[in-house]
């Protein structure tokens, strides 16, 4: 292709030097220039793109895309553009002849569930023969073949080049998280979509957004401007009805023209389920499909992963798959990385690893084992064990008298929303029999000053503090009291968790899911708390 080709894709502002040279490839870092490259001069945060222009013409691009006029010399060749990541993705779609356009590409976007969803998603999609490729949090993957993810959603040119080996690798539709960051640095420009999907919105990435109306205006954007805007002929939105804010979604989404369809747990919704049962093998019910009944059966745990089963059922629904199918992919899928992930192990406990790590989602997290784990005062009553035991472990036959626990790991992330700290620790406090504060990503912060903050909100609760020696010297009645513990070091504090359990008790570590690394001041260190867990679990059992 030729440059000349790209100038009529979209308005350009002025242009300098030779329009007919030949492109061989597109790149926004200028260490990644090669000759015949066009260099995207993208404005940022930290770096502006600008300033590398000189270097990006030096190491042989064939022009830069600038916002600003440039005191480049007036040999070279450069076009001046209203908004560079903008034409960046419009241009990436025409490079890579808009592979986009020849896939079924779905896009889910919401604070919590997208990882989950298109994890469901793909198994719908592979179970009706629809070759599916995914694009998210945990990693890119299709064929079998797996790439680390580097951001939720990639920049354009990168997204367009992986969706062109997928489209040659013969994928047929893409399940893809679209990120709130992604919306609004235009990663997804230019990307054709056939269908959007809306979890839910709460607090999180404030660090990065005005307030929570600028992260709405950027979820928003999936669906009133990248879906609208698509060139798709049956386009789709499926809108989880229950959230406070899907009303404005839902009737900004309807007034485009396009096909609605809502979920939640309410009647009054589309899409909701007629009756459905619980445990820690899974979820079982009836979905109600407007004017149709889906019986369903998953592996996945907790009823907050019921809202994200009624999403995915929405997204096969809208795409025209057969029923059958629908639930037949549903049963497939038999855990998510790091979502309620369960730690199998023969000490009688159930272990389980969640990404959780914002208020919602904890306190979502919580409800949902809460219920599993009732204590004493809870209208069931008394228990003696959990409601169904984890598959895999070996229960001990002699399960102690006191009611079963929830013990709750968690920390929060350093350089990051500071607001959600002390909400966090209210709802682990509040929700939780026993809590263990620790250390997440502390980054450049202070790991102490973080769980200091974290502790101001399960104060509030009003349970208990406890040293790590009221452990040893038995200063404690678990049987009958709440409280919690601050083990900075997060090996430590696992440790500590599985040494405050007993048989029957539930151990959530929350807040790193399927990370499989740490990071201390500037420094990532390997770490995997499903990995941690497994080791401290079979030291504890040789030492019985």
């Amino acid at each position: 292709m030729k440059l000349n080709e790209f100038l009529g894709v979209e308005d350009v502002e002025e242009t300098q030097g030779n329009m007919d040279q030949p492109v061989t490839g597109l790149a926004y870092d200028s260490r990644e220039v090669k000759k015949g490259h066009v260099f995207f001069a993208i404005p940022g945060e930290r770096v502006d793109g600008h300033e590398f222009a000189l270097e990006a013409l030096e190491r042989g691009a064939a022009a830069v895309v600038v916002e600003r006029r440039t005191t480049l010399s007036q040999d070279s060749t450069w076009v001046r553009v209203r908004n560079v990541r903008h034409t960046m993705g419009r241009w990436a779609a025409l490079f890579f002849a808009n592979p986009s356009g020849s896939l079924v590409l779905v896009g889910v976007t919401g604070t919590n569930g997208k990882t989950t969803v298109t994890y469901l998603v793909e198994s719908i999609f592979s179970a009706a023969g629809m070759a599916p490729g995914v694009i998210g949090t945990i990693n890119y993957r299709y064929h079998g073949r797996i790439f680390p993810a580097l951001h939720t959603t990639p920049e354009s040119i990168d997204l367009q080049a992986l969706l062109a080996e997928m489209v040659e690798a013969g994928v047929q539709s893409v399940a893809m998280e679209v990120s709130s960051h992604a919306l609004a640095m235009e990663r997804v420009r230019g990307i054709e979509f056939d269908g959007a999907l809306f979890t839910n919105l709460t607090r999180d990435h404030l660090d990065y957004h005005e307030d929570m109306e600028d992260y709405f205006s950027a979820k928003c954007s999936l669906f009133t401007d990248y879906l609208s805007g698509s060139s798709k002929k049956k386009k789709f939105a499926v809108i989880h009805g229950e959230d406070p804010r899907s009303g404005e979604l839902l009737r900004g989404v309807r007034q485009l023209g396009l096909e609605v369809l809502s979920y939640g747990r309410g009647n009054q919704w589309d899409i909701h389920p007629l009756e459905f049962e619980e445990d820690l093998d899974g979820l079982r019910g009836k979905i109600w499909l407007k004017g149709q009944e889906l019986d369903f059966s998953s592996r996945l745990i907790g009823a907050a992963n019921l809202e994200n089963i009624l999403g995915a059922v929405g997204i096969g629904f809208a795409s025209g798959l057969p029923l059958s199918v629908i639930a037949k992919g549903i049963a497939r899928l038999g855990s998510v990385p790091g979502r309620l992930e369960k730690v199998k192990n023969g000490l009688g406990i159930s272990v389980l690893v969640d990404y959780a790590h914002t208020p919602d989602a904890l306190e979502r997290m919580l409800l949902s084992l809460r219920g599993l784990v009732p204590r004493a005062t809870d209208d069931q009553g008394p228990r003696t064990g959990l409601q169904s035991p984890v598959s895999g472990l070996t229960p001990n036959p002699k399960p102690e008298t006191r009611d079963p626990k929830l013990i709750c790991v968690f920390g929060c992330g350093g350089d990051r929303d500071r607001g959600k700290r002390p909400l966090m620790g209210e709802i682990a406090g509040r929700l939780s029999d026993l809590v263990v504060l620790t250390s997440d990503n502390p980054r450049t912060e202070e790991p102490l000053r973080i769980l200091e903050e974290i502790e101001e909100g399960i104060k509030q609760t009003g349970v208990k503090k406890f040293e790590i020696p009221d452990l040893e010297t038995r200063n404690i009645k678990l049987e009958t009291q709440r409280g919690y513990w601050v083990e900075p070091d997060r090996r430590a504090a696992i440790r500590l968790a599985f040494r405050l359990a007993r048989a029957g008790d539930l151990v959530l570590i929350a807040g790193k899911g399927h990370e499989d690394y740490q990071i201390l001041g500037s420094k990532r260190i390997h770490f995997d708390d499903r990995e941690v867990a497994r080791e401290e679990l079979h030291s504890i059992q040789n030492a019985k």
